[in-house]
């Protein structure tokens, strides 16, 4: 019987958490195939626009161990720079993994920064084990951050 399981991790960023939540979460089908060509090949809205239950698509260079990846949105809160989406194809759904959901919350730090918080719940298909795709997904998740927050210090006008 599969199990759900989840991790936590947890982003420090020198640039305030609304331009990060709008840069890294919200337009990232934007900025990814910019910032990230080696990893992101393109990316695009498949249907809605960009509130609650939009989709969007993610198509993956051959550095990702699948080609594509589809979420959908189910909560956001723009004022409180949170959201929630589920995987819904690729990514590993129905290969290794039954369901996934993320939770992004980018909160205000005291420094004027901000601290990225994701909590990602899964539920394996019977039989697979994880071995190191949770440090990997970590490090993904970072990279992400550190590329928008990269971008948003060399623009200071990004995003405000």
């Amino acid at each position: 019987m599969a199990s759900t399981n989840s991790w936590t991790h947890e982003i420090e960023s020198s640039v305030a958490a609304p331009r990060l939540f709008r840069a890294g979460v919200m337009d990232w089908h934007t900025l990814a195939p910019k910032l990230a060509p080696h990893i992101v090949a393109s990316a695009h809205p498949v249907n809605g626009e960009g509130g609650i239950g939009s989709v969007r698509q993610f198509n993956f260079t051959s550095a990702m161990p699948f080609s594509v990846m589809k979420e959908r949105l189910e909560f956001l809160d723009e004022e409180k720079c949170e959201c929630k989406s589920t995987l819904i194809e690729g990514g590993g759904i129905g290969s290794a993994i039954e369901t996934a959901t993320s939770h992004i919350k980018v909160e205000p730090a005291a420094n004027g920064g901000s601290v990225v918080k994701v909590d990602s719940t899964y539920k394996l298909l019977p039989g697979v084990e994880v071995n190191d795709e949770i440090t990997k997904a970590k490090e993904s998740v970072t990279a992400i951050f550190k590329a928008a927050e990269a971008y948003l210090i060399t623009n200071p006008d990004a995003y405000n």
